[in-house]
Formats: structure tokens, C-alpha cells, sequence
């Protein structure tokens, strides 16, 4: 297996505004790499969580989804194709790319490739996911693209939503890539 540097806490952000031994301390789920650190190949998988019926409500209500079939349960048993109320897609997509975000503060998110909703999810699933690091490329003076696939997997492995995430990220040395981006 391929051993790649660790993903979390590895530097600190040193905020100005905090006693400093306190900004020295690594940031726990913090990422500090740079476009030249993100590892092609590394894999990483994340804790499970159970879809609550008070989380998906809860969403819902953000996002002003009260389609009938994530709102109400007399109508998912009776009329709807599956008997039981479903978990939004949208919230699936959120919670399980959550589950294994970053917090790079070098890392800004570019867009979403490929998303697609392979199986329901429903109240009371638990789900996991794999962030699997595939591409990068240099793109622009001062910062590179990746891209990363997330795969959100229910029960003891049941693929249920798929997509890529492309970010930029700042080079360490931008000067290395001159001549090497695209725009």
C-alpha cells in the first residue's frame, strides 16, 4: 500500500488574534497542503452516520424541500414507489461530501463533475464515505485544479451517490509553474 503524508493538523494557520502558543497548536481537521502536498492515489474513508429523521426534517426545512416523498410518510407508504420516506439527494450530497471535507484554507472549491443519485437513501440509513484523490493539473498563475472523486456508500457498502469535486488550490512556489497553466 502506498504511503501518503497525513491529511490533518499538519501545520498551523497562526491566527494573530489568539494567545500564541495557542495558534502554534495544529488545527484539528485542518488541511495546510499546497497544490505541489495533494497526493494523486490517496484514498481517505470516513466515519458513519445515521440519517435521522430529525436531521432530515431539519434539512428540508432549510431548503424548502416538502416534496411528498421526504415529507410525508402517509404518502410514501401508500402512493409512493419505494413505501418509506426517502433522505433528499441533496442532503445525502451534503452530509456524505461532509463527512470526508477538508478544511484546506489553501483549497476553494471550483465545482461539482458527474454527480448522480445511484440508490435511495431512507430515514434511518447510516452512510459512509471514500474521497479517492485523482487528478491534478496546473490551471492558473497562482493556483493549480484537482480532482477528487467521493463515493457515498449506505449500509455494508451499497454505493448510493457518486460524484467528483474540483478545487483550486495555491501553489507553494508559483514560479515552478510558469509557462506550465492554462489561462
Amino acid at each position: 500500500m502506498t504511503s501518503f503524508p497525513p491529511t490533518v493538523g499538519v501545520a498551523s494557520t497562526r491566527p494573530s488574534d489568539m494567545p500564541a502558543d495557542h495558534a502554534e497548536l495544529p488545527v484539528w481537521n485542518a488541511e495546510n497542503w499546497f497544490y505541489e502536498d495533494w497526493p494523486v492515489g490517496q484514498k481517505i474513508r470516513s466515519l458513519r452516520r445515521t440519517m435521522a429523521e430529525g436531521d432530515s426534517h431539519l434539512f428540508n426545512t432549510l431548503v424548502l424541500d416538502i416534496h411528498p416523498y421526504v415529507q410525508d410518510q402517509m404518502f410514501a407508504e401508500r402512493e409512493g414507489i419505494f413505501g418509506k420516506r426517502l433522505v433528499a439527494g441533496a442532503f445525502v450530497f451534503s452530509a456524505g461530501l461532509g463527512l470526508v471535507a477538508t478544511n484546506c484554507v489553501n483549497a476553494f472549491s471550483y465545482g461539482y463533475d458527474k454527480l448522480r443519485f445511484i440508490k435511495p437513501v431512507f430515514i434511518g440509513d447510516t452512510i459512509y464515505s471514500i474521497r479517492t484523490n485523482m487528478e491534478k493539473r496546473p490551471r492558473y498563475h497562482d493556483m493549480g485544479l484537482i480532482r477528487a472523486s467521493y463515493e457515498v456508500f449506505k449500509g455494508e457498502g451499497e454505493l448510493v451517490l457518486y460524484c467528483e469535486h474540483l478545487q483550486t488550490v495555491k501553489y507553494k512556489n508559483p514560479a515552478d509553474f510558469a509557462g506550465k497553466t492554462e489561462k
